[in-house]
Formats: structure tokens, C-alpha cells, sequence
């Protein structure tokens, strides 16, 4: 008799977390588990804004996928995904296909464009490894452009982030760590170069407590960040950005942070979605198929207390993998299923070396402590995936 298969579809936190539990928690020969991802690695999403501005080295987010999924037990399979045909149990990749019994969509998420005219073909966005990289480089070339240059040109120095969200702040936070090094190494006064970020809200970082976001934006402020909020991007063009009234600010770097949503691949499958975003039945099931799952990016879990969504965040992927791990092995085994509730235990967000604002519980930290508190949080999720020998290779142990 063939074991059924299960098909885990991309390898971020959702779907790496329950590719690892599954490793732990399944019998000898019970089921055929296959991870698919484009790369042979896993990356840290929530800390490619490092490397974007040049404060870490790219190679530090990656994980080998080798590394913490034993390809004995699980079949790793590095291509792209096309196409799911949910009706036939089938997933079509670029050099080829597979079938399955059970399915986890964790295809992540795209940028969010909101309709802004330009956005896609002249914005840089924090997404990838590999978009990261060409961030960083491509800020380089314009300091190393600036006194090249029979004129000098201001734009070449002007860095415009849109969106103030976490990503947003957490970049910002980062490149305000990076310019002095580039200004000292390109020979360039300090108060040539801009750092504009730019937000549709009344605030940054909309939803956090107040208090921790002023002390935010005070401290990057005194950095030389300048904030624009209640600031609307109307187009993005090849010089820099046209703002809300028609305001012109040239710029040879733009970065959107600004939003994300799910994966196109899902609901061009033809799975019912919210932006991308499947909403999920308790079980993290979708609402057509009781075989497949989805967690991460993909997934849209709503807060019943508040009425509003789940925010698509690290925290709720990794312990939504728990759920879908212990689920689909319920299914194979005849066993009832569980729901998910996420379990928020506190939010931190970097501005730079040795600085961050967060709360954990009731408690607000802020400067040292929370940066400390944000590199915990890092390393156990490390542990949770690979144990003391990831946290010793790739954690970030240096805590003050």
C-alpha cells in the first residue's frame, strides 16, 4: 500500500517550521513528505533589511535547507512552482510536476503596489537575498557615482523609503547605521546625503504604542532620518517619486516597504483569496479543500476579538506550522483536527545597532534591552529549527 504524500510548497518560516516538525513528529514509512522551494535555502525575512542597507553580509540570513531537513526522511525538490490544480491533486513546477494527497501552500508574499503608478518598474523592494543584494550594491554605485560626476548631483544621495511599517523603520534604522561609513569611504560630507521616509498614515509603525514610537522617531531622527507622514506616493518615475500634491523629489533610490500580500501563484490557482491571502478556516485549511493547508504569507487568519486579520507576521507563521504539522498527520491518521489561535507574545522592532523598541506582555523596552530582546527572539527561533548548532552558527550571539 503507498503512503500518502504530502506536498509542502516553499520554504520560508511557514513552510520550513512544518517540513522540520513533520521530520520530528511522523512514524517510520507513514507518509512521503516533499519540500519544494526555488532555492536550495531558507532566508530570514526579518532580517534582509540588514544586508539591503550593508550592515550585514546577505550570506548570514541564508540557511541550507540540508541543514535542518534530512533529506532521508523528507524529498527536498529545488525548482519553481507554476501552478496548483487543486481538482487534481497536482502541482505543476517548471521541470515538471508532482501529485499529493495533502498540500501546504507557504508560497510567501509579494510587494503590494496598491496601483501606484511606476511602482513596480522603477521601486527597489526587500523581498529576497538576491533583491537585497542589488539594493546595497546599487546605493554604493551612487556614492561612488557622486564625486564622479562633472556635476554634483543631489539625487544620487537622496534615499526615499516608501512605507513606515516595520520593514520600513527597521531599514531606515539600518541605513542610518551605514551612510556615515559610506560618506567617510566616498568622501562625502554627511549633510549631503537624505534618508526620506514617506508614509500614508498620520504616524509610523500605525497600531504600535506611541510612546515607543516617538522615542523611534525621535532617536532617527537625531540620525538624519526625515519623516514625511500623511504623505501619499502618487508615482514612482525614473528620477524619484511625485508625492501627494504633486510634489516632485528626485531620487536615485527608492525602496518600498510599504505592504505585502500573498502569493499571485494562489490565487491564480484558483483558491479564493483577500490580496493573495487565502482566508483560512480554524484548522488553517482552505474553505474549498479539506486536504490542503496554508500558512504564512499566504494565509488570512482572522482575530475574531477585534474583527481584523492577523497581522502576516514570523511569529504567527512559525506557530501556525505547529498547527499544520499535528494536522496533517491527524488526517492521515483519522484523528480530529485543531484549531489555531495565534499567540502574540510581543512585538520588536530594530532602529540600528544596538537600538530597538518593543513590547513583550505589558512591558515597553526600548534602546539596548529591546535590541537584546530582539536578538533572543532571533536565536530561539534558530533553536526551534535546528537546535544549539544553528543558534552557534547563524544566531546572533553577541546580545549588547
Amino acid at each position: 500500500m503507498s503512503r500518502p504524500k504530502i506536498a509542502i510548497l516553499g520554504a520560508g518560516y511557514g513552510g520550513i517550521m512544518t517540513a522540520a516538525r513533520l521530520q520530528k513528529e511522523m512514524g517510520t514509512n507513514e507518509v512521503e513528505v516533499t519540500l519544494v522551494n526555488k532555492h536550495d535555502y531558507h532566508y530570514q525575512t526579518t532580517w534582509l533589511h540588514e544586508p539591503a542597507a550593508g550592515t550585514m553580509h546577505h550570506d548570514k540570513t541564508r540557511i541550507m535547507i540540508n541543514d535542518v531537513i534530512d533529506t532521508n526522511k523528507i524529498k527536498f525538490v529545488k525548482d519553481t512552482v507554476v501552478e496548483v490544480k487543486p481538482d487534481e491533486k497536482r502541482v505543476i513546477l517548471s521541470k515538471g510536476e508532482l501529485v499529493y494527497d495533502y498540500l501546504v501552500l507557504a508560497l510567501g508574499f509579494e510587494p503590494a503596489t496598491f496601483g501606484i503608478k511606476g511602482l513596480k518598474e522603477n521601486a527597489f523592494s526587500i523581498r529576497s537575498v538576491n533583491s537585497v543584494r542589488k539594493i546595497r550594491e546599487h546605493i554604493e554605485y551612487q556614492f561612488a557615482s557622486y564625486n564622479n560626476e562633472s556635476e554634483r548631483r543631489d539625487d544620487l544621495l537622496t534615499i526615499i523609503v516608501g512605507g513606515a511599517g516595520f520593514t520600513g523603520i527597521e531599514f531606515v534604522g539600518e541605513l542610518a547605521e551605514r551612510v556615515p561609513e559610506l560618506c567617510k569611504e566616498f568622501d562625502i560630507p554627511r549633510d549631503r546625503v537624505k534618508i526620506i521616509n514617506v508614509e500614508a498614515s498620520p504616524t509610523v509603525l500605525p497600531g504600535f504604542d506611541e510612546e515607543l514610537v516617538e522615542y523611534a522617531m525621535n532617536l532617527l531622527e537625531r540620525k538624519g532620518v526625515e519623516f514625511r507622514t500623511n504623505t501619499m506616493i502618487k508615482e514612482v518615475t525614473e528620477d524619484g517619486v511625485i508625492l501627494g500634491e504633486d510634489e516632485e523629489v528626485k531620487s536615485a533610490t527608492v525602496v518600498w516597504t510599504g505592504g505585502v500580500q500573498g502569493n499571485s501563484i494562489v490565487a491564480n490557482s484558483g483558491f479564493e483569496t483577500n490580496r493573495g491571502r487565502v482566508p483560512v478556516r480554524k484548522d488553517q485549511r482552505t474553505p474549498d479543500y479539506d486536504n490542503v493547508f496554508v500558512v504564512g504569507d499566504c494565509a488570512l487568519l482572522i482575530n475574531e476579538e477585534i474583527n481584523r486579520p492577523y497581522p502576516p507576521t514570523a511569529q504567527v507563521a512559525i506557530q501556525a506550522a505547529g498547527t499544520v504539522s499535528k494536522n496533517l498527520l491527524s488526517l492521515v491518521r483519522g484523528n480530529e483536527l485543531e484549531s489555531f489561535t495565534p499567540d502574540i507574545k510581543g512585538t520588536v522592532a530594530s532602529l540600528g545597532k544596538g537600538e530597538a523598541i518593543g513590547k513583550v506582555g505589558n512591558k515597553k523596552l526600548y534602546g539596548s534591552t529591546a535590541s537584546a530582546m530582539k536578538k533572543i527572539i532571533d536565536n530561539r527561533y534558530l533553536f526551534m529549527l535546528g537546535g544549539p548548532g544553528l543558534v552557534w552558527k547563524k544566531g546572533k550571539l553577541k546580545l549588547f
